[in-house]
C-alpha cells in the first residue's frame, strides 16, 4: 500500500526519541531486535499509547513497559489534528439518549466532559500552556435542517439536565463575525496536539518507560506460556505478559478482531499569521472556536500565534487515497475559507496536511481485550473525536490493567459492528463519501 498524502501541520513535530537528552541532537528511537522482554507492551506511541503508557507508569511504578511505535511518537494522527478538545463521543445526543436510554446517555456525556478536562490538567502538569486555550466551542448552523437537528439535541441536553446552552446569530456575532442562524455553546479548548503527544512522551521516558521505534507490528502469536504473547516485527519479536495496541485504523491491516474499524484520511489547511483586522474577526484571543453542524463541512479555530486552522470536506479512504483527491480536497477547504470573511480573501494559506482517523459504523470507539485474548487490549475508532478520548481511554485500560475493570459505558467493548469491505468494494465507499459530500455542500450553499 502506498502512504497515503500527509503534508506539513502548522506546527513543529515532537523529537523522535524522547529519551535523548535536551538540546541532544534529534535521531530516531532504536528498532526492535533480536528478542525484547516487557511487562507490558503498548503498540502506537500516539496520545492513546502514550497516556496508557503514563498511567499505568504512574499507578504501577514496578512495571516495565515499553511503547513500540512504527515511526515515532505523534508521527499519526495524534500529530495531525485540528487542536479542536471539544466534548463528544458517540451520536448526538438526542440519538444517544434513543440508542441506550437517557441515563447511559447523560453518562456518555460527562465522560466526555470529563475527558477535557483531564486533557487541560495533563497539559498543566506537564508544562504544555502556551499553545492551550481553554474557552468555548460552538456547534452552529445556517440551514434549517440544521436548525432542527440543533433543536433536537437541545432538547435532549434539558431533559436530561445537561447544561448546554443556545447562542442565538447575535449572540455568535458577539464571538465570531460569521453569519450562523443559532449554535450550542460547550466549554472546551484548543491546543497544539504535538506539543501535547511530545511532552507526554517525555513525561514517560521520565518515569522510566522504554521506546522503540521504525518497527511495524507484524502479527500476534501466542508465547511460550499461557501468561505470554509474542509481538512480531520486521526486526524481532517482544515477548510480554500483556500488551495494548494502540494502532486505531491498523487494526485492518493487522487482521485484529476488532470488527470494522474505517481508515479515513481527514483534512485541513492553516494560513499565515492573520492581519489584526482579521485575528478580531475571529475572536482575536483563540478561544472559541466553530464546527458547522452539518456532516463534512468546515470547522476552525483561531492558534495562539494568529494562525486560522480550518479542517473538514470530503474524507478519503486511505488505502486509496491519492495525491490529486487530496489536493481536490485542500483546494475545497481554501475556497471555503475565503467565504468565512471579507478579511481572508488575500490571507495566504501556508500549511496543508491531512491525518488518518478510525471510523466506526456506529459512530462509537472501541476500548477492551480482544475475543479470546484477555492479555491484550485493543484502543482506537474514536471517529475524529480523539483528542479528548484518547487520553481518558489511555487512562481506564491502565486503571483496568492494575485494578481491574472500571465502569462501563457503551464504547468500552471488544469490537465494532463487521461492515464487509474487500477490495473490490472500496470505490463503492469511495462514492459513498463523496455523495455525503456533495449532500453538505449543498446544505452549505
Amino acid at each position: 500500500m502506498t502512504r497515503p498524502p500527509a503534508g506539513r501541520p502548522c506546527w513543529p513535530g515532537p523529537d523522535p526519541d524522547p529519551t535523548a537528552p535536551p538540546g541532544a541532537e534529534p535521531s530516531p528511537p532504536p528498532r526492535v531486535r533480536g528478542v525484547v522482554d516487557a511487562d507490558v507492551t503498548v503498540v502506537g506511541a500516539g496520545l492513546a499509547g502514550l497516556s496508557t503508557a503514563y498511567h499505568l507508569a504512574d499507578r504501577d511504578p514496578s512495571l516495565d513497559i515499553l511503547v513500540v511505535d512504527a515511526e515515532g511518537p505523534a508521527a499519526g494522527a495524534s500529530g495531525r489534528g485540528t487542536g479542536l478538545l471539544g466534548p463528544r463521543v458517540g451520536p448526538p445526543v438526542d440519538r444517544a439518549v434513543a440508542r441506550f436510554g437517557p441515563d447511559t446517555a447523560r453518562r456518555m456525556h460527562r465522560a466526555s466532559v470529563d475527558a477535557v478536562e483531564q486533557v487541560v490538567e495533563l497539559c498543566a502538569r506537564l508544562g504544555v500552556t502556551t499553545t492551550v486555550r481553554t474557552g468555548e466551542q460552538l456547534v452552529a448552523t445556517r440551514t434549517a435542517d440544521g436548525l432542527a437537528a440543533l433543536a433536537r439535541q437541545s432538547a435532549a441536553y434539558r431533559a436530561l439536565g445537561l447544561d448546554v446552552p443556545v447562542l442565538s446569530a447575535a449572540e455568535i456575532r458577539d464571538r465570531l463575525d460569521v453569519p450562523y442562524h443559532a449554535g450550542l455553546q460547550y466549554r472546551a479548548a484548543a491546543l497544539d496536539p504535538s506539543a501535547l503527544t511530545g511532552a507526554l512522551a517525555r513525561a514517560c521516558a521520565a518515569k522510566g518507560v522504554r521506546f522503540l521505534g521504525n518497527s511495524r507490528l507484524l502479527a500476534l502469536r501466542p508465547g511460550r506460556t499461557a501468561a505470554e504473547t509474542q509481538l512480531a516485527f520486521p526486526g524481532g519479536t517482544v515477548r510480554t505478559r500483556r500488551a495494548v495496541l494502540a494502532v486505531n485504523a491498523a487494526a485492518g491491516e493487522l487482521k485484529l478482531p476488532v470488527g470494522t474499524v474505517l481508515p479515513l484520511l481527514v483534512h485541513a489547511v492553516a494560513t499565515e499569521p492573520l492581519p489584526e483586522a482579521a485575528r478580531a474577526a475571529f475572536g482575536g484571543r483563540g478561544d472559541c472556536a466553530l464546527i458547522d453542524a452539518h456532516a463534512l463541512a468546515p470547522y476552525f479555530r483561531l492558534t495562539p500565534d494568529g494562525r486560522l486552522v480550518l479542517g473538514g470536506g470530503r474524507p478519503l479512504l486511505a488505502p486509496v487515497a491519492d495525491d490529486a483527491g487530496a489536493a481536490a480536497v485542500w483546494a475545497w477547504l481554501e475556497k471555503r475559507l475565503r467565504r468565512l470573511h471579507p478579511a481572508l480573501a488575500d490571507v495566504e494559506v501556508t500549511h496543508r496536511w491531512a491525518g488518518q482517523i478510525g471510523m466506526t459504523a456506529d459512530g462509537l470507539p472501541v476500548v477492551g481485550p480482544l475475543t479470546g485474548h484477555p492479555d491484550v487490549w485493543y484502543v482506537g475508532g474514536c471517529c475524529g473525536h480523539g483528542l479528548a478520548m484518547s487520553v481518558a481511554h489511555g487512562a481506564h485500560v491502565a486503571r483496568a490493567l492494575t485494578d481491574g475493570a472500571p465502569a462501563r459505558l457503551p464504547w468500552h467493548r471488544s469490537r465494532a459492528p463487521r461492515l464487509p469491505l474487500p477490495r473490490p468494494a472500496r470505490p463503492l465507499l469511495s462514492a459513498a463519501l463523496g455523495l455525503m459530500d456533495r449532500g453538505a455542500r449543498r446544505a452549505a450553499a
